[in-house]
């Protein structure tokens, strides 16, 4: 069984009950906080190593590394690295697109990410804000042919009122 298969079976498996998923996902949340901390202090740099490497550099264990290094590979430039064969040795390679990056963190719904204050120095208000519109509107489904009114169903199927979801920022 490959690192990511095992981190997905532990992740979200049947094995552990709902408190223990809670913990562990509580445990990664701040594990993940901390690596973003230390990468987008300097976002252009790259990260290389081992998955074994990089797990020990931040602080962590592998499998742990491994479930980071499958959030963040969308996030990469112009490559992504074999989260899907890799094992500890594999080299890995971390090198930030941070509008990318972002986009995907506001698309993951991780506040506790998109909301770091490192984020400060590296994009603007302004094109934050861009880019988190552009996130919000790409998973807006619009039917065609009938105009949705304000206190219509939202058709992204929220359950919500468009304008209490969808529409509040249009």
């Amino acid at each position: 069984m490959t690192l990511l298969e095992q981190w997905r079976n532990k992740a979200y498996g049947d094995q552990m009950d709902k408190k223990a998923q809670e913990k562990l996902w509580t445990d990664y949340f701040l594990v993940e906080k901390g690596i973003y901390e230390q990468l987008l202090t300097d976002p252009a740099q790259v990260v290389e190593g081992s998955v074994k490497e990089l797990a020990e550099k931040y602080g962590t264990d592998i499998q742990t590394m491994t479930g980071f290094l499958d959030g963040i590979n969308e996030s990469l430039k112009g490559y992504e690295n074999p989260i899907e064969n890799m094992d500890e040795d594999t080299k890995v390679r971390i090198e930030i697109d941070p509008e990318k990056l972002y986009y995907n963190m506001v698309d993951a719904k991780a506040t506790w990410l998109y909301n770091l204050p490192q984020w400060d120095g590296i994009l603007t208000e302004e094109k934050r804000k861009e880019l988190y519109h552009a996130c919000k509107i790409s998973g807006t489904v619009k039917r065609e042919g009938r105009k949705v009114y304000p206190n219509d169903p939202c058709p992204c199927g929220s359950g919500k009122k468009y304008k209490k979801c969808c529409g509040k920022n249009a």
